[in-house]
């Protein structure tokens, strides 16, 4: 099993290249961040944590644009993956985003993983033009499109909400292709769509039970005729070794945990400490596996 960091970046506090440095120093294998374009002051739709219109965090609305975090993070790091957990596809142009994230997996070596999610702000959705009732079509649409563009000579697309005739579009993904993950509850719907189109799910802090989601998305996905097994990424709370051993047995590939938006030296003393605490984990694993 993996272990990732995500930054909830803003506009103060460690910059995401220097957070993804000291991550990638420490040995986890994956850097994420996330995306809101702008948060409306007058909104209908509740967030799902506090149930109502109030935010949990004054970061949604200080939120960095993500491709440019991981452009920076990628020119100061060689091994960590970069991704986005999570990111809105449908809040843009989906030819230039493709172009962006493909650019950017090419200059970093094939390193970016695409997490993307629904869009619990439909009032942000709205300011770009995406019907709340069709989101999950138009981001279904928006991965076709771009991946049709990564992998073809001359790419093309006719859906409801993407369109455009035959087309050249270079650079591609370094491996052909940029893995793609959905965020969002685990959901029957949710993971009728992951095994229709994207590569894996990265879980919410409200699962009451991860192990069970992910074996209903294994269900769903081999019912699917996909091949293999689904990436699961769990936000992880307390780095508890015995939560992390049912994890991986349950399926888990991927396990992240939170920064806070604090100084460099701060956050250096954080990932020391979150290093230590999953020590414990590393050295029963590696015990596991040198008895088999």
């Amino acid at each position: 099993m993996r272990f990732g960091i995500v930054l909830f970046t803003s506009d103060r506090g460690i910059a995401p290249a220097a957070a993804a440095a000291l991550a990638e120093e420490r040995g986890f294998d994956t850097f994420y961040v996330p995306e809101h374009t702008h948060i409306p002051v007058k909104r209908e739709a509740p967030h799902p944590g506090t149930g109502d219109e109030t935010l949990p965090d004054d970061r949604y609305m200080r939120t960095l644009d993500p491709w440019v975090a991981l452009s920076m993070a990628a020119a100061v790091t060689s091994r960590i993956e970069l991704s986005t957990a999570v990111a809105l596809p449908v809040e843009h142009d989906p030819i230039t985003l493709a172009k962006t994230i493909a650019s950017l997996d090419h200059l970093s070596g094939g390193r970016i993983t695409l997490g993307c999610g629904f869009g619990w702000n439909t009032d942000e959705l709205t300011d770009h033009g995406v019907p709340p009732g069709k989101r999950r079509t138009v981001l279904r649409e928006y991965v076709e499109a771009m991946r049709a563009l990564w992998s073809s000579e001359q790419a093309e697309y006719d859906g409801q909400f993407v369109r455009f005739g035959p087309s050249w579009a270079w650079p591609k993904p370094a491996r052909g292709d940029v893995p793609v993950l959905v965020g969002a509850g685990g959901t029957d719907s949710t993971f009728a769509w992951i095994a229709r189109t994207a590569d894996g799910w990265i879980t919410t802090p409200r699962e009451d039970d991860v192990v069970d989601g992910v074996a209903r998305l294994q269900r769903v996905w081999t019912d699917a005729g996909r091949p293999g097994a689904p990436r699961v990424v769990a936000l992880g709370v307390r780095p508890e070794p015995e939560t992390l051993e049912r994890w991986a047995a349950g399926g888990v590939t991927d396990v992240v945990y939170g920064l806070p938006d604090r100084e460099e030296a701060e956050i250096a003393g954080y990932l020391d400490r979150l290093v230590g605490k999953l020590e414990p984990y590393r050295e029963r694993a590696a015990e596991t596996i040198n008895a088999l």
